[in-house]
């Protein structure tokens, strides 16, 4: 199976996973709202475990969340956040069709997560909430890096497509590649406003674009 397609999951995906695992759950939810590409449920499936190994409790904030997914799949991993809200200027219009495929899996999930189209900026975030997002394209990942800072927030992005235009590289583009020097500066400077920092990977073969950057206030060590 190709983990990275951008090809649409459909109903008939269903018998692709047949299992009864949490993951295999998710992807038959998915499968049944025929609006989410392949890529998309492996990417935000690894993100969120990961993120759930680190960050437990809290309330879910999922920035440029496109159609949710990561946030309905970290409420789905810890029913102790009260809540998720996931934001985005644009929300597609057939999100709200994932998000009740899911609910009708996970009922609880209902009143518990919400959307939201607003600016990143007007979103007001404290320090017991998680900030997430994946492929937040070039400067917007570190809009919401800055936002999960100035919450003293939790924080796991997934950056995507760096513009080295605008994006800051750290002068360390002489020694690696400009993409991996703005990951490398973005995880300098968490660290630098008090955070610990902690660099994984999601599998290469869902997207090239694997970088998973996590970190905390130090106040939680």
């Amino acid at each position: 199976m190709d983990r990275s397609s951008k090809n649409r999951l459909m109903q008939r995906h269903q018998s692709l996973f047949q299992g009864e695992t949490l993951f295999e759950k998710i992807a038959r939810a998915v499968c049944r709202a025929e609006v989410l590409p392949r890529k998309e449920l492996y990417e935000s499936w690894e993100v969120a475990k990961r993120a759930r190994r680190v960050f437990r409790g809290g309330r879910v904030v999922d920035l440029a969340c496109g159609h949710g997914l990561l946030a309905h799949i970290m409420m789905i991993l810890d029913s102790t956040s009260p809540e998720a809200i996931s934001v985005d200027m644009n929300i597609p219009k057939n999100a709200v069709i994932l998000s009740q495929s899911l609910m009708e899996t996970w009922p609880r999930l209902k009143s518990h997560v919400h959307f939201l189209e607003a600016p990143i900026d007007d979103i007001p975030v404290n320090s017991q909430d998680i900030i997430l997002s994946i492929h937040a394209c070039g400067s917007l990942t570190d809009s919401v890096i800055r936002k999960a800072i100035s919450g003293n927030a939790r924080l796991a992005v997934l950056p995507c497509c760096h513009d080295l235009s605008v994006c800051d590289t750290g002068g360390l583009e002489g020694w690696i590649d400009g993409p991996f020097a703005v990951d490398a500066t973005r995880a300098a400077n968490l660290s630098s406003q008090g955070y610990t920092v902690i660099t994984q990977k999601i599998p290469e073969d869902i997207t090239p674009k694997n970088r998973l950057l996590m970190g905390y206030p130090n106040r939680y060590d």
